[in-house]
């Protein structure tokens, strides 16, 4: 199943000032058969020398934003590479959340997120056995697919195979797309964060999703974080009715609520320092908690 990994296209010198020269500028092939599209990146390095673990960022709908350097960074001071990926520069647009932006192909993301894996392993400061995934809202979708086994089967199909050992873990922040995977199954541990009050991309689908996954065995939690909306780790979002994003692409139903949640936001942090530390940083004394959300007898979601 091992793939040669193809051609890596040059990385650039220039550091990236919007993110306070904390990051180089590279690109990268994606993994489409026959055209591969170039795809530009920002790489965030720890300093010292030796192999680190690898973590890819997938933003969401809006773009690469300031909220997804600032998890970069985090990463960086952890000691992790971190790669964020810019699948819309590398199409030309700036969103993909309005009914007026262009329509992208479902495997387009998860092969971008395939070439970038590819590129993490030909680096020689990447331990290449543990690299992981984290994405936001439509990049959560993708970063759930990344571990799943159908989803992985049929990008297999298309001739897009995963480089072993693939994506160690991955972690879905308000992911879309929980309803398509119920009945699927992930073949690496999944973490799931959303908000109980999200009304853009909801939470029921999503612990329907974890429950019917762990009773075949798969290793999936989710956190409900009780009245935390859309983007609850955005710091400085203000609490904001979004009238012109697609809710629903199926009834094209417009408008959802975001807003930053400081509880949730800290927890958050706490359970991808966990869940990462231990599944890419080898610290097999850490037992990460296994969530089960359950629904309270006034109706707010709950987490133990």
């Amino acid at each position: 199943m091992l793939k040669a990994v193809p051609r890596v296209f040059g990385l650039a010198v220039v550091c990236l000032i919007a993110a306070g020269c904390a990051s180089s500028a590279v690109r990268f092939p994606n993994a489409t058969p026959v055209t591969p599209k170039e795809v530009p990146a920002e790489l965030y390095t720890p300093s010292g020398t030796g192999r680190f673990p690898g973590v890819v960022l997938l933003h969401g709908c809006h773009g690469v934003s300031a909220s997804t350097r600032q998890w970069a960074r985090w990463f960086k001071e952890r000691g992790y590479v971190a790669l964020v990926v810019d699948s819309w520069a590398a199409r030309g647009i700036k969103e993909d959340c309005s009914p007026t932006s262009p329509d992208i192909v479902n495997t387009e993301r998860f092969d971008d997120a395939v070439g970038a894996l590819r590129f993490l392993h030909s680096r020689s400061d990447v331990d290449r056995d543990h690299v992981g995934v984290i994405g936001w809202s439509n990049g959560g979708a993708f970063a759930m697919a990344l571990v799943n086994g159908p989803s992985q089967e049929r990008a297999r199909q298309r001739g897009v195979v995963m480089p072993e050992p693939g994506y160690r873990a991955a972690v879905g922040f308000y992911p879309g797309g929980c309803s398509s995977l119920i009945g699927q199954l992930a073949v690496r541990p999944l973490l799931v964060l959303i908000g109980a009050s999200d009304d853009w991309t909801a939470a029921g689908p999503c612990v329907q999703m974890a429950e019917s996954m762990r009773q075949r065995g798969a290793d999936v939690s989710v956190v409900l974080y009780p009245g935390a909306f859309h983007y609850f780790d955005v710091e400085g979002q203000a609490r904001t009715f979004l009238s012109d994003v697609v809710k629903d692409d199926r009834t094209g139903a417009l408008g959802a609520t975001v807003a930053y949640d400081s509880s949730a936001d800290a927890d958050a942090h706490r359970r991808v320092s966990e869940f990462f530390g231990y599944h890419l940083r080898r610290q097999l004394s850490m037992t990460p908690a296994r969530v089960e959300p359950r629904v309270a007898s006034d109706g707010r979601a709950e987490q133990r």
